[in-house]
């Protein structure tokens, strides 16, 4: 399959991240250059870029703080400045709210960082995509959106909103050759998910049963959904929110 990616500049949000390392790693190897954001793992994202450098890829990582939506531009400039303007961007990084807390001033804070942010940089990448022609841009959700849980208002929300604006961009850039789309992962083998103190081997372990695949998501399942969804041979595939929960959403 020819993905079309080769030479083309790619933006992945969150790349020190698993997901986003994973989809930063897919990319590359399809022949892109990758820029990679981070907030506060620049060593994480840093090694990222080197692991692509080092093997004849190219990389790039750059500090950027989606709770500051107006730095955006400014960001998006430095990329292009080194790499040329990104035709692609991959929307993944997330602030983290607290998931026992739905009062007002975290739900705005949410929907500032996960929202406002991401939409603030696809903002900034629209004029070379349209220049171009031909544009990709994936955001990465959660299906919390669709299965809710007590706790994640705030987070859940702010992802809903965004998963609605890619569907709007959908229908407005399609005419420009830019195709939007959403990934929707469920539960994620993550060291996070290992980790947190309301997750953890056992939650694994249960959800995995639950799921008609026998397993739940892992980095590379969203990384790999992403490259296609990314790529030029994905030529019909817009406004779509794709899910990667292993069908657990059809279980009851």
């Amino acid at each position: 399959m020819n993905t079309g990616i080769d030479g083309r500049t790619v933006l992945v949000t969150g790349a020190s991240g698993a997901i986003g390392r994973a989809a930063a790693l897919s990319l590359a190897a399809e022949g892109a250059a990758v820029a990679l954001t981070y907030r506060h793992h620049g060593a994480a994202a840093a090694d990222t870029a080197e692991k692509i450098n080092s093997s004849g890829g190219t990389a790039y990582a750059v500090h950027w703080d989606q709770t500051a939506p107006d730095t955006a531009p400014d960001v998006f400039r430095q990329i292009t400045d080194e790499l040329g303007p990104p035709t692609i961007v991959v929307a993944n990084a997330v602030q983290w709210p607290s998931f026992d807390d739905a009062e007002i001033p975290g739900l705005t804070a949410s929907l500032h960082a996960n929202t406002v942010g991401p939409l603030a940089l696809i903002d900034a990448a629209l004029p070379a995509m349209r220049a171009a022609g031909w544009g990709r841009i994936v955001a990465v959700s959660t299906d919390v959106v669709a299965q809710p849980m007590a706790g994640p208002l705030a987070y859940a929300t702010a992802k809903g909103a965004l998963e609605t604006a890619a569907r709007i961009l959908a229908v407005r850039e399609a005419r420009h050759g830019i195709l939007t789309n959403v990934v929707r992962p469920g539960f994620t083998l993550t060291d996070r998910a290992l980790t947190a103190p309301f997750l953890g081997p056992e939650a694994v372990a249960a959800e995995s049963a639950r799921t008609p695949t026998g397993r739940i998501c892992t980095p590379e399942d969203v990384a790999q959904t992403i490259t296609y969804l990314a790529s030029q041979a994905n030529g019909h595939v817009n406004g779509q929110t794709v899910s990667l929960a292993g069908g657990r959403e059809l279980v009851r």
